[in-house]
């Protein structure tokens, strides 16, 4: 038999395109040993189910459990891609991600002890403004008009307060106005806010019972009686401990993660390269 009729017997035609068939799947599928293995453990399907719930308030059927375990793994799959095609390289967003997940496992190394009331003591002598209290007062006012002149507003000022010495209705006195009448047990801070610094100072030191005037506020001339007055300063511990050992936590992870920081900033040599003349437009 000749080279050309050899060509052309079919058997020959069929074993060569069964080769290349071969050939083909051999280079698109990979092998058994190159098959990588996602392993979806009890627990996270735990915490699949137990997010649904979550979520949702009931736990999932079979059905979305399965649909959930998919998504798992169809996540788990393309992640993995996508770290093989160097693709979270200088992407800040993922940078930063994985940046935060290291910062809070820091924070979490020390999150185990519960501190003592020295520690809180400590923590709050150390940073007193952070828990310092205004002083509280209560008391009445009757305004008067600013924009007169400061005789006239002294003149009305010592009616009102004669009329008041005779138990005349305060509410009939002075100039109508939105300002309240009276407050009770209210922070200085926020007296300052609604009246003005130079009058919640003034109350904080005038005697307690008296009336007294002219007061000056940012709306004009008070007539004011304060009837209470308790002074601001440091709380103890047992007030305002929920507070202090938020803080006092917070100082400790912040510390734990700056700490965990600088061990490793020491593992790397740190190179700058920097343009002499300055950032470039």
């Amino acid at each position: 038999m000749n080279l050309k009729a050899t060509l052309r017997e079919p058997m020959l035609h069929f074993v060569v395109i069964g080769i290349a068939f071969f050939a083909i799947h051999s280079r698109l599928a990979p092998s058994e040993a190159n098959v990588a293995s996602v392993v979806v453990r009890q627990s996270a399907i735990d915490d699949l189910a137990r997010q649904y719930q979550s979520a949702w308030g009931k736990p999932p059927t079979e059905t979305e459990l399965a649909n959930l375990v998919e998504t798992y793994v169809r996540d788990e799959i393309l992640y993995r891609e996508g770290l093989a095609l160097g693709l979270d390289r200088d992407d800040q967003v993922i940078k930063r991600r994985v940046r935060q997940k290291l910062e809070i496992m820091s924070e979490e190394a020390v999150a185990t002890s519960t501190p003592t009331d020295a520690d809180l003591s400590a923590y709050l002598a150390r940073h007193p403004e952070q828990f310092f209290r205004p002083g509280v007062v209560s008391f009445e006012q009757i305004f008067f008009d600013g924009s007169v002149s400061v005789e006239e507003v002294n003149n009305s000022i010592a009616a009102a307060r004669l009329a008041v010495s005779k138990g005349v209705d305060t509410s009939t006195l002075g100039k109508a106005s939105m300002l309240p009448r009276r407050k009770a047990d209210v922070e200085l801070d926020l007296v300052a806010r609604e009246f003005g610094e130079a009058f919640a100072d003034q109350l904080a030191t005038v005697p307690i019972g008296e009336w007294i005037g002219p007061v000056a506020s940012g709306f004009g001339a008070h007539l004011v009686l304060v009837t209470a007055r308790t002074p601001g300063g440091l709380p103890q511990l047992a007030d305002v401990r929920p507070l202090v050992q938020r803080e006092w936590e917070h100082e400790r992870r912040t510390r734990s993660r700056d700490e965990a920081y600088d061990r490793l900033r020491k593992k790397y040599e740190v190179v700058i390269e920097r343009n002499d003349a300055g950032v470039t437009p």
